[in-house]
């Protein structure tokens, strides 16, 4: 079963609406028990770094969080989600979960801040989301910040905006998208269903 992690900043609905459409299973919770037993997590997440990670502290779901997918079990992060699976945020200088090592920076362009639309991901090779995508695909984004990762080699997908950044993270079972796959039409439905299919 999928669990979708409700801690109060997340599209919920729209993405519970692309599981259904796909007839996947799933459930919303902030139980700690539902978490624990989910074969599959998803964090998803419009907002700040800071409040994120506040409400998942207060709930007890950053530990638990971090066990879960220590001991295997596959997450997927979706905009600040993934932004929260990295070590920090310049956005509110906040420690985030510390998943995969790197840190989240602000945007410095002389484009408009945040980044609101469709954009453009060049599909790396190796990516498990964007296979059967053509190599260059638009999604819909809506962020003031990217994620800059230690590890160059766990990037699968990358977009300009005034600056090449991360919009695809892959690395073992911990994925992560910087736009909104269930804002993104019929390639955002396709990313969705890879990733089901990758690890349910």
């Amino acid at each position: 079963m999928i669990t979708i992690i409700d801690y109060g900043l997340g599209n919920l609905g729209s993405v519970a609406n692309v599981l259904s459409k796909l007839s996947i299973p799933y459930q919303i919770s902030a139980e700690i028990e539902a978490i624990q037993q989910a074969s599959v997590l998803i964090l998803p997440g419009v907002g700040a770094a800071g409040e994120g990670m506040k409400n998942l502290k207060r709930k007890g779901l950053d530990k638990l969080i971090l066990e879960q997918v220590k001991k295997g079990t596959p997450i997927l992060g979706i905009c600040l989600g993934m932004q929260l699976l990295l070590s920090a945020s310049d956005e509110g200088n906040v420690a985030c979960l510390n998943l995969v090592k790197g840190r989240v920076k602000k945007f410095v362009t002389n484009l408009k801040v945040p980044q609101i639309g469709w954009n453009e991901v060049q599909a790396k090779p190796k990516s498990k989301l964007l296979n059967g995508l053509n190599k260059n695909t638009y999604f819909y984004f809506v962020n003031s910040y990217y994620c800059d990762l230690e590890n160059k080699d766990v990037i699968t997908g990358v977009t300009s905006y005034g600056q090449d950044f991360c919009s695809v993270l892959e690395i073992k079972n911990i994925y992560g998208v910087q736009f909104h796959p269930e804002k993104s039409g019929k390639m955002g439905l396709k990313l969705i269903k890879n990733f089901c299919e990758e690890v349910c």
